[in-house]
């Protein structure tokens, strides 16, 4: 697998090289992009705090420059033979961004579900959380509001409260991220002994997520299939249109996430800082390479960057009781608040408010 210099040195095959650059100059323009137009979203309605567009901006634009250092320090660190790179240093830089990457399309799917079950959560969401545009409710009040603004100009963050899908959102993240780092563990404490594997730790813990990538991507075909049922009801340009969104990243999520969970169950590419001591076809290793992390985690994050990159309204900030419901991000639209299970038919909320 290595070419093995005077010196003791290795490094990869031009050709993986060149594989590895090309990866990390896309990863890096995805990032810029998603960087670049959460600062627009912000600059528009920076009064909503942390809406839903902003936060799946954040996230993609992060696990991205994630990947960008990954295969950055992937290079050097081959070439300079850092001890640490091929145990837990190189697996915690390979699993953060996909683990960013992975919350980032779970919270997609919290918000379909939210959608399709919302009339049977009533009781389980708070009373106005359905109609908020913001991603978190807001909390504050005309009582409080001179205290609030004090406090916001001292601490711009604001903070809401959680739907409860988001909850769980955020707890599976926080658990994955808590066996990560437990394998990450395991390899360090395992460094130098014969009794610790460090790729069978590594194996274990890609099998693992390859198949939570895996059941996401069915999850969300299952969901966005729904949403597409309910607005295929719906006689209306804006509806068609937005349903092609919902179907488009639907199946772009399904072809994606099987493709790149196939090669990390059935190869070892997920562990290229791993690099093993033994010859392969460079050609071969690389095609997976390109079809695991550009097919895999470039596409879906540009393709959704691409659905949501409308800008909301410039006044949407000053709009205080306004909210909408979206499938896939906060919309340009606003209502009247009120609870979809108030309304008279799914088929006139999907009429009146853009689902994309």
């Amino acid at each position: 697998m290595l070419e093995l210099r005077e010196g003791g040195s290795s490094c990869f095959p031009q050709l993986l090289v060149g594989v590895n650059v090309g990866l990390a100059l896309v990863a890096a323009i995805i990032a810029l992009l998603a960087f670049y137009q959460l600062i627009r979203i912000h600059s528009r309605n920076s009064q909503l705090g942390w809406t839903r567009q902003k936060v799946f901006h954040l996230m993609i634009g992060s696990s991205n420059m994630g990947y960008f250092i990954y295969f950055v320090l992937t290079l050097f660190a081959t070439c300079k033979g850092w001890p640490c790179w091929s145990n837990s240093c190189g697996f915690i830089l390979m699993a953060f961004p996909k683990i960013l990457f992975f919350a980032a399309f779970l919270l997609l799917l919290s918000f379909w579900v939210d959608l399709c079950h919302q009339a049977n959560d009533e009781d389980d969401e708070d009373e106005d959380s359905s109609s908020q545009e913001a991603l978190l409710d807001k909390t504050s009040n005309k009582s409080s509001s001179s205290k609030t603004d004090t406090h916001r100009k001292c601490f711009p963050l604001r903070f809401h409260h959680v739907g409860s899908r988001q909850k769980i959102v955020m707890l599976v993240t926080v658990l994955v991220f808590v066996v990560m780092l437990a394998c990450a563990v395991i390899i360090w404490i395992g460094m130098g002994k014969k009794s610790v594997d460090s790729a069978v730790v590594t194996r274990v813990y890609v099998d693992f997520f390859s198949i939570a990538i895996l059941l996401l991507g069915g999850a969300l075909a299952c969901y966005g299939l729904l949403l597409c049922l309910k607005m295929s009801k719906v006689r209306s340009e804006r509806a068609s249109s937005e349903m092609w969104k919902v179907s488009g990243l639907a199946v772009v999520s399904v072809i994606c996430f099987t493709s790149s969970s196939f090669v990390a169950l059935l190869t070892d590419i997920p562990m290229l800082y791993h690099w093993p001591q033994h010859p392969i076809k460079v050609v071969y290793t690389s095609l997976l390479l390109i079809l695991y992390y550009f097919i895999g985690s470039s596409t879906p994050s540009a393709f959704i960057l691409w659905i949501m990159r409308e800008l909301p309204p410039l006044k949407a900030a000053n709009i205080q009781e306004a909210s909408t419901i979206t499938f896939i991000t906060d919309s340009s639209a606003v209502i009247h608040p009120q609870r979809w299970t108030t309304s008279t038919s799914l088929q006139n909320q999907i009429s009146r408010v853009s689902p994309i």
